[in-house]
């Protein structure tokens, strides 16, 4: 008997009927060697990706600059995090129907400390908005030295998350995943494009001397990609970075030789485990952190800077005199190379941060007070420098927050996942303009929503890397920021 006769007697007969050994090894065969198939391909993107990453050799840089997948429009990203969810509606987003239902209870959707809720107490806004610009864009009176810069800045008004939860939300702005373990969105653009520098990391943080965000280091971790890409932590004043310094009793010189020998060591171990892609990070590692010592104190020192520029970002001003030198830095690691940048604004938890619970008139006055002139500055004067258009810089926070109260009594607000403002500027992006809307309360979009997997994707487009090409081969699948299905960029705003 044939195979193939044996398959047309089987279906002649129903799925029950006998087999034989010969049938049932023809008919299985194709499966069991496509299993073997996908094994060894995936083990060999597993190897040609660790190849590509450490190549087995103590040269083998993981930071080294790479060809991107198109022209890039941005060379450096800054990106200005608000942690603790900024009120769209009492900064950019201007409602002008919201203050007329003002302590009314209205259908709306929420979820705050109190849980979920169907109806909430309106809270109007306590502050002015007014045209700015040519483009006529309408700003809060918190932020009216930003507002003097909106003809080069697009502003996104329905912005979306999943989770409206500080943690997670957080974790999704930063990874593109509300679960933790995955890497960082400064991480995937040194992985995808190395970095120009090499004598200070490719992937900056700065932090909140208030204090640092929910779940830690995992806002700026590299994941599962190797430790070479994830965020070193700088500080603004003292030593730029901890436990740079070298030891007591050590010169350049015998330290230089200690890393030699070092290297030798570690290319003899790299060449029996040539898929080890963290040990040449590691190796690298070493080599970055010896250039650090003797670069990075000259990169943070401020005082180089004219009177005039520090008065620009609001140094002469206790107020914003921290924040302002942290925005300072952020320009001055850019003119060396520095891919990206992160700076957060608000630390710890309640009113540390923006996250406006009870008051959002102190709360709001605190952190807008503190920030504006700043940033107006880092625009300014990038824009003088000439470095605006290779420079992206990106503002906003985890969520925004609702039109509605969390308490009985209090002008504080629920979070909002359900549609939210974050602007961009500089770095290939159309200034003067707004994209997207919210409903008239400012509670859900409702025009052009967007995904914080649109916000990644537009900004490794402007970076000159291909959202849906960009990916990491881990745990059998080939990971991408944006997730697995294709995301375009905002062509609205570019």
């Amino acid at each position: 008997m044939t195979p193939h006769g044996s398959a047309a007697q089987s279906a002649q007969h129903g799925p029950f009927c006998r087999r034989t050994r010969r049938e049932f090894l023809w008919q299985a065969g194709a499966g069991f060697t496509g299993t073997a198939l996908a094994g060894l391909m995936a083990l060999d993107a597993g190897r040609a990706q660790a190849a590509s990453v450490s190549k087995a050799s103590p040269d083998a840089n993981p930071l080294k600059p790479k060809r991107p997948h198109h022209r890039a429009k941005a060379k450096s990203v800054i990106f200005l995090f608000m942690y603790g969810g900024p009120s769209h509606i009492d900064t950019f987003d201007h409602k002008p129907k919201l203050n007329a239902l003002d302590g009314k209870t209205i259908a709306v959707k929420t979820f705050g400390r109190g849980g979920k809720r169907n109806e909430g107490r309106v809270v109007g806004t306590k502050w002015g908005f007014k045209p700015y610009g040519q483009c006529g864009k309408w700003v809060s009176d918190l932020f009216p030295h930003i507002g003097g810069c909106v003809d080069d800045i697009a502003f996104l008004h329905s912005l979306t998350a999943d989770s409206p939860i500080h943690g997670s939300a957080m974790l999704q702005m930063n990874t593109g995943k509300i679960l933790s373990g995955s890497p960082c969105l400064g991480s995937w653009v040194n992985y995808g494009l190395g970095t120009v520098s090499e004598n200070l990391p490719g992937f900056a943080v700065m932090l909140d001397p208030i204090g640092g965000p929910i779940s830690g280091a995992k806002n700026w971790a590299s994941g599962y990609m190797p430790a070479t890409y994830q965020g070193t932590v700088l500080r603004s004043a003292g030593d730029p970075i901890l436990d740079l310094q070298r030891p007591a009793g050590m010169g350049a010189g015998t330290q230089r030789r200690v890393l030699d020998a070092l290297r030798e060591f570690n290319a003899d171990h790299a060449a029996l485990h040539p898929e080890n892609s963290n040990l040449a990070a590691r190796i690298a590692s070493y080599e970055l952190a010896f250039n650090m010592q003797r670069h990075a104190p000259e990169a943070v020192d401020l005082a180089r800077e004219s009177e005039a520029t520090r008065r620009l970002y609001g140094l002469d001003d206790p107020r914003t005199e921290e924040f302002g030198r942290r925005c300072l830095l952020a320009r001055r690691l850019v003119e060396r190379g520095v891919r990206f940048i992160q700076l957060y604004a608000g630390g710890a938890h309640n009113d540390d941060n923006w996250d406006a619970h009870t008051d959002i008139e102190k709360n709001h006055n605190f952190h807008a007070g503190r920030t504006d002139k700043p940033i107006a500055g880092l625009i300014q004067d990038l824009k003088q420098r000439g470095l605006l258009e290779e420079t992206l810089i990106v503002w906003g926070g985890e969520f925004g927050r609702q039109p509605t109260a969390e308490y009985e009594k209090g002008t504080g607000r629920d979070h909002n996942a359900y549609g939210f403002t974050m602007w961009m500027a500089g770095g290939g992006v159309k200034g003067g303009v707004s994209h997207g809307q919210t409903d008239d309360i400012g509670a859900n979009a409702v025009e052009h929503p967007l995904h914080v997997k649109d916000l990644h994707a537009t900004i490794l487009h402007l970076m000159g890397l291909d959202p849906n090409h960009l990916s990491f081969f881990h745990g059998g699948l080939d990971q991408k920021l944006v997730g697995v299905e294709e995301v375009q960029p905002i062509r609205a705003i570019l």
